[in-house]
């Protein structure tokens, strides 16, 4: 089997276990995500990170962003903008949150576009070496890619529960590990 198709069926894989959970433990290992991480995340004031509205069955972040925001992280959230790219705009009280593309929101063309510090990245699977498998259209790969051309080396955080760790990721030259990942049993560092 190609390191595609592997990924495509961990993905699949990885998403019907996640689509499973009922939603009452998703809401409380959201939760308990940011009571594990929303003071143990490194950042200064000003900081830039980008998180993520959830989508289907994802992680719900917000509480772990107003936890970050009221550390004096600024926030900004993914909004696509054609089939190949997401750029960052700011998430600022009373703009309005527009549907930006393939299911999700974000500010609308108003807010400010920037470049994140830490990036807090959904995903379908990971494993213990930092290697992860996104949603298959490769919007953060080409996001990652386009920041560190501008040498802009963001913290790659991925957000995922317990039950999308899988055994290994077949890593390709073109993926970029991530420096930590965190879940509902806590924070871990690569």
């Amino acid at each position: 089997m190609s390191p595609k198709d592997l990924k495509a069926a961990l993905r699949n894989e990885r998403l019907a276990l996640r689509d499973a959970m009922p939603a009452e433990i998703r809401i409380e290992a959201s939760l308990t995500m940011a009571d594990h991480a929303g003071d143990v995340i490194a950042l200064d004031p000003g900081h830039i990170v980008s998180g993520f509205w959830p989508i289907r069955s994802e992680v719900d972040i917000r509480p772990l962003m107003a936890r970050l925001k009221s550390r004096g992280a600024r926030l900004c959230l993914p909004v696509i903008m054609d089939k190949k790219t997401i750029v960052f705009r700011e998430l600022l009280d009373g703009v309005d949150i527009i549907s930006t593309g393939f299911g999700t929101t974000g500010p609308g063309p108003d807010a400010p576009v920037l470049d994140p510090d830490i990036m807090l990245v959904p995903l379908s699977a990971f494993d213990a070496t930092g290697h992860r498998i996104g949603y298959g259209a490769g919007y953060y790969d080409r996001a990652i890619d386009r920041l560190r051309n501008k040498g802009h080396l963001p913290k790659l955080i991925g957000i995922a529960f317990d039950c999308q760790e899988v055994a290994a990721v077949p890593a390709e030259p073109h993926d970029v590990a991530l420096d930590a990942v965190l879940t509902e049993s806590g924070f871990r560092h690569f």
